[in-house]
């Protein structure tokens, strides 16, 4: 008798350690994530550096505030290039979408804008084309956020750019999102019908929850697995009285969306579906990368490594009338100046800015045609801090990016250059 009740006391508690065990699993996940701060890391360091320097360059950017209040309006503008060198291994933006990358609903998008045409939905953008755009947000949740531009590529994901920081202050409830309706009330979308929101996630939360219970309450996955295992009839691992109530749990279910549903077609008649379809007529802007007076051959280069310096052998032949300088190259949203060339300070985010990293073999201006071999060194401690290093390790070891010339009386020549490199690990 004795020995009966220990080994019935036994069993129970073999069943009941592997529940205190996941109990006390779950309350430890628990208690280590609440203990985790706010994130403050830029996003696009994850990407490799093949992706972001040979798929899109970002260049005339520009915030126009980083200081803001709840419900201000501010926006981003720039141009934005789809480089030649565009990879193999991602497909080509026929379907794109231009947005911002920012922790969360931190500010509402209230328009984005290609080449002079609202795009609220996905575009087609082609290869080797430049596009102007600007995006308007307004701010929505206090807080110092780091907004970047970004472009989401049929699967190729998101691909985002450049970043800045931007300060929103005031109070988080006097944000406001009205909208007209298409039978002239406005509503604020921030706050309308939220109760009936909250209302039917509870619902179905509480639904679910039952349901789960219910099933591990007999005998649980493991359970049945074992019976399963072991050739147990279906009839006990899953009782008629469990089938009625799987049965009875569906038809309910069902029943709730249909006459739910209905109720609110009757209640709001005049609605529009979710607008589908893309863009096509997206007009690139002319006269910028690769309309300059110039003809460039790369002839080879390196990456070394230790130092952080790429190293590009370059041919230009200037067919213009005025003489040209190289005054930046610019990648991944880095941008490497020529100090002689950037002679103030540029408004550009510190931690993608090399103010002196592009010098040059040869700092003289290129004379209308004149033919020159110039080697460009690009060198700074943001190839390794913003991974651009990386590219010592891709399959092809390849860079891109734009060299800007630029002329005396001012005029701009973006030129699209890359190529293969050779990697360097020793110093030399």
């Amino acid at each position: 008798m004795t020995t009966t009740i220990f080994g019935t006391l036994a069993r129970q508690a073999k069943r009941q350690a592997g529940r205190l065990w996941a109990l006390g699993l779950a309350a430890g996940l628990a208690v280590t994530m609440a203990s985790v701060g706010p994130a403050a890391a830029h996003g696009e360091k994850s990407q490799a550096a093949f992706l972001r320097m040979r798929t899109l360059n970002w260049y005339d950017l520009k915030w126009s505030k980083t200081s803001v209040q709840v419900n201000e309006e501010y926006e981003i503008t720039g141009k934005l290039h789809i480089m030649n060198a565009w990879p193999a291994a991602v497909h080509v933006p026929d379907r794109a979408f231009v947005n911002v990358g920012q922790p969360g609903a931190v500010a509402n998008r209230e328009g984005v804008w290609v080449g002079g045409q609202f795009t609220p939905r996905s575009m087609l953008l082609k290869v080797g084309e430049t596009y102007e755009f600007r995006i308007l947000l307004r701010a929505r949740r206090p807080g110092h956020w780091h907004t970047h531009v970004q472009l989401s590529v049929e699967t190729g994901g998101p691909i985002p750019g450049p970043g800045q920081w931007v300060d929103v202050k005031g109070n988080f409830n006097d944000f406001t999102d009205p909208v007209k309706l298409l039978n002239g009330t406005t509503v604020d979308i921030e706050t309308y019908q939220l109760g009936r929101i909250y209302g039917w996630h509870l619902l179905w939360y509480i639904a679910g929850a039952a349901w789960v219970a219910f099933w591990f309450s007999k005998r649980g996955l493991i359970g049945r697995f074992v019976q399963v295992a072991t050739g147990v009839s279906e009839d006990v691992i899953i009782t008629p009285q469990e089938r009625i109530i799987g049965a009875v749990s569906l038809a309910a279910v069902l029943g709730t969306v249909i006459i739910f549903y209905a109720l609110t077609s009757s209640s709001y008649p005049n609605t529009i579906p979710l607008q589908a379809g893309d863009f096509h007529n997206i007009q690139p802007l002319a006269g910028e990368v690769d309309s300059g007076p110039l003809k460039i051959k790369y002839l080879g280069g390196n990456y070394k490594v230790p130092g952080r310096e790429l190293v590009a052998n370059f041919k230009i032949t200037n067919e213009g009338k005025e003489a040209v300088r190289i005054g930046e190259f610019n990648t991944a949203g880095l941008r490497f100046l020529n100090p002689d060339v950037y002679t103030t300070k540029v408004d550009y985010p510190d931690y993608l800015l090399a103010d002196r990293g592009l010098t040059l073999s040869d700092n003289s201006p290129i004379q209308p045609g004149e033919t020159k071999d110039i080697t460009v060194t690009v060198q700074d401690a943001r190839w390794d801090t913003e991974r651009l290093s990386g590219l010592a390790y891709d399959v092809d070891s390849s860079f891109a990016g734009v060299l800007f010339f630029f002329t005396a009386s001012g005029t701009r020549y973006p030129m699209e250059v890359g190529g293969s490199v050779i990697p360097t690990f020793l110093p030399v």
